[in-house]
Protein backbone atom coordinates (compact mmCIF):
# COMPACT_ATOMS: atom_id res chain seq x y z
CA UNK A 1 0.00 0.00 0.00
CA UNK A 2 1.38 3.39 -0.93
CA UNK A 3 1.58 6.32 1.45
CA UNK A 4 -0.99 8.19 -0.63
CA UNK A 5 -3.43 5.27 -0.45
CA UNK A 6 -2.94 4.91 3.32
CA UNK A 7 -3.47 8.63 3.83
CA UNK A 8 -6.59 8.59 1.67
CA UNK A 9 -7.99 5.59 3.56
CA UNK A 10 -7.27 7.26 6.91
CA UNK A 11 -8.91 10.48 5.74
CA UNK A 12 -11.93 8.55 4.43
CA UNK A 13 -12.32 6.71 7.75
CA UNK A 14 -12.04 10.00 9.66
CA UNK A 15 -14.57 11.67 7.37
CA UNK A 16 -17.03 8.80 7.75
CA UNK A 17 -16.66 8.79 11.54
CA UNK A 18 -17.08 12.54 12.02
CA UNK A 19 -18.70 13.83 8.86
CA UNK A 20 -15.87 16.35 8.56
CA UNK A 21 -14.19 17.15 5.27
CA UNK A 22 -10.76 17.96 6.67
CA UNK A 23 -8.47 16.28 9.18
CA UNK A 24 -8.42 19.47 11.26
CA UNK A 25 -12.20 19.56 11.52
CA UNK A 26 -12.26 15.83 12.29
CA UNK A 27 -9.78 16.33 15.14
CA UNK A 28 -11.87 19.20 16.54
CA UNK A 29 -15.01 17.06 16.34
CA UNK A 30 -13.30 14.11 18.04
CA UNK A 31 -12.13 16.35 20.89
CA UNK A 32 -15.57 17.94 21.27
CA UNK A 33 -17.23 14.52 21.29
CA UNK A 34 -14.93 13.39 24.08
CA UNK A 35 -16.00 16.46 26.07
CA UNK A 36 -19.67 15.68 25.34
CA UNK A 37 -19.19 12.07 26.48
CA UNK A 38 -17.61 13.30 29.72
CA UNK A 39 -20.46 15.79 30.23
CA UNK A 40 -23.02 13.06 29.57
CA UNK A 41 -21.36 10.88 32.21
CA UNK A 42 -21.56 13.74 34.71
CA UNK A 43 -25.21 14.46 33.82
CA UNK A 44 -26.12 10.78 34.27
CA UNK A 45 -24.35 10.78 37.63
CA UNK A 46 -26.22 13.90 38.73
CA UNK A 47 -29.56 12.42 37.68
CA UNK A 48 -28.77 9.25 39.62
CA UNK A 49 -27.91 11.40 42.64
CA UNK A 50 -31.18 13.30 42.20
CA UNK A 51 -33.08 10.01 42.04
CA UNK A 52 -31.54 8.97 45.37
CA UNK A 53 -32.41 12.29 47.05
CA UNK A 54 -35.93 12.12 45.62
CA UNK A 55 -36.34 8.63 47.09
CA UNK A 56 -35.41 9.99 50.54
CA UNK A 57 -38.00 12.76 50.19
CA UNK A 58 -40.69 10.37 49.00
CA UNK A 59 -39.99 7.93 51.82
CA UNK A 60 -40.21 10.72 54.42
CA UNK A 61 -43.41 12.04 52.88
CA UNK A 62 -45.06 8.60 52.74
CA UNK A 63 -43.96 7.58 56.24
CA UNK A 64 -45.50 10.80 57.60
CA UNK A 65 -48.81 9.96 55.94
CA UNK A 66 -48.36 12.09 52.85
CA UNK A 67 -48.55 11.23 49.17
CA UNK A 68 -45.67 9.83 47.16
CA UNK A 69 -45.76 12.75 44.69
CA UNK A 70 -46.15 16.46 45.41
CA UNK A 71 -47.71 17.89 42.25
CA UNK A 72 -47.15 21.52 43.32
CA UNK A 73 -43.43 20.84 43.63
CA UNK A 74 -43.36 19.08 40.28
CA UNK A 75 -44.98 22.12 38.66
CA UNK A 76 -42.24 24.31 40.20
CA UNK A 77 -39.58 22.02 38.74
CA UNK A 78 -41.26 22.05 35.31
CA UNK A 79 -41.43 25.84 35.38
CA UNK A 80 -37.78 26.13 36.38
CA UNK A 81 -36.63 23.94 33.49
CA UNK A 82 -38.96 25.67 31.02
CA UNK A 83 -37.71 29.11 32.09
CA UNK A 84 -34.07 28.01 31.79
CA UNK A 85 -34.28 25.91 28.61
CA UNK A 86 -37.49 26.85 26.83
CA UNK A 87 -40.19 24.42 25.75
CA UNK A 88 -37.79 21.46 25.35
CA UNK A 89 -36.82 22.01 29.00
CA UNK A 90 -40.33 20.98 30.00
CA UNK A 91 -39.96 17.64 28.22
CA UNK A 92 -36.55 17.13 29.80
CA UNK A 93 -37.95 17.88 33.26
CA UNK A 94 -40.87 15.51 32.68
CA UNK A 95 -38.46 12.72 31.84
CA UNK A 96 -36.32 13.48 34.88
CA UNK A 97 -39.37 13.58 37.15
CA UNK A 98 -40.54 10.27 35.74
CA UNK A 99 -37.14 8.76 36.55
CA UNK A 100 -37.36 10.10 40.09
CA UNK A 101 -40.90 8.97 40.92
CA UNK A 102 -41.81 5.83 42.76
CA UNK A 103 -38.34 4.56 43.55
CA UNK A 104 -39.20 4.05 47.23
Amino acid sequence: MTTTTATTEKHTATTEKTGARTDEAAALIDDARERIDALDDRIIGLIQERMAVSAVIQEARISSGGRRVNLNREMEVLGHYRDALGKPGTALAMTMLELCRGRV
